[in-house]
């Protein structure tokens, strides 16, 4: 008989919350002062919720994490990045977006860092920043994270990025793109993996940090996290699934192409695709004349 005041008093205390939360938007919005442009169109409500979480509802320094990213779009222009200026430093595979989502409806990126064959740098940095907002941009409606999954066959120390890039990319993620990863799965990493990554989580905040799980083969926790995340039927057998990974980068680039298009009719500019994207079209359309 004491169920339905337990249930109202958990139920007010959540719309407490949530009537703070929303107050907080309000105080940050007010703070930003007047926006435009793409500026405008960036900063939703729940845009605006993320960089509050990021900053445990601080309003001003949510603010200041906000503006420091608005400039940085107004210079970077992320948004404007297109495949075939990027599509190079992934031709081997090294970062795709799976043809699957996780069990919450996510996103999953797929990364291989075993086929990074240059130490490419600021072409990392934007092949990366590229597939993360074409990704952003596909979420399913209500969903705003993304999982990655990376698989660390073939890694080396001679196939690692260097320590800056791997920081800088590090930097650009934490304080551009708040809350928008739900998991980072690093799937069977090497021992010598342990040293690079005591130099780099230096750079990592606390909340990032909680969501890379080192996850390994035939150890019962991590299998466990795996199937809470994944269909089996889905997931790569480098994951422990039971689907076959095989990247086609001809056929990869005919779907970025097509996925700058919605990019541009997004954000509101014109997109001209390259040379290459035009051949991969036509021989995407073109049917061959029977033989007489």
């Amino acid at each position: 008989m004491y169920s339905v005041p337990f249930f109202r008093r958990k139920n007010s205390k959540n719309q407490d919350i949530d009537s703070l939360h929303d107050a907080k938007v309000n105080e940050l919005r007010a703070a930003l002062g007047p926006l435009s442009g793409r500026s405008l169109q960036y900063c939703t409500d729940a845009c605006l919720r993320r960089y509050l979480e990021a900053r445990n509802w601080n309003v001003e320094k949510a603010k200041k994490m906000l503006e420091e990213t608005l400039q940085w779009r107004s210079t970077y222009k992320p948004e404007q990045i297109c495949w075939h200026e990027v599509a190079d430093v992934g031709k081997n595979g090294l970062i795709s977006r799976a043809d699957f989502h996780d069990r919450f409806g996510r996103i999953v990126l797929i990364m291989r860092p075993g086929m990074q064959k240059t130490t490419a740098g600021e072409g990392n940095l934007r092949h990366l920043v590229y597939l993360v907002e074409n990704a952003i941009l596909s979420l399913p409606e209500g969903q705003e994270q993304m999982t990655w999954l990376i698989d660390f066959t073939g890694w080396s120390l001679n196939t690692n990025v260097p320590i800056k890039v791997a920081r800088d990319i590090i930097y650009v993620l934490q304080n551009h793109y708040p809350e928008r990863l739900a998991l980072i799965a690093l799937y069977d990493p090497p021992r010598i993996f342990q040293a690079f990554w005591k130099v780099v989580s230096y750079f990592v905040d606390a909340k990032s940090f909680h969501k890379v799980q080192f996850l390994y083969p035939g150890r019962k926790e991590s299998e466990e996290i795996m199937k809470s995340y994944f269909d089996a039927e889905n997931l790569p057998t480098e994951f422990g699934g039971k689907k076959s990974l095989k990247y086609d980068h001809e056929e990869f680039s005919r779907l970025m192409a097509q996925e700058d298009e919605k990019t541009a009719k997004f954000w509101g500019f014109d997109y001209k695709p390259s040379n290459h994207v035009s051949k991969l079209h036509l021989r995407e359309e073109v049917v061959p004349e029977p033989l007489v």
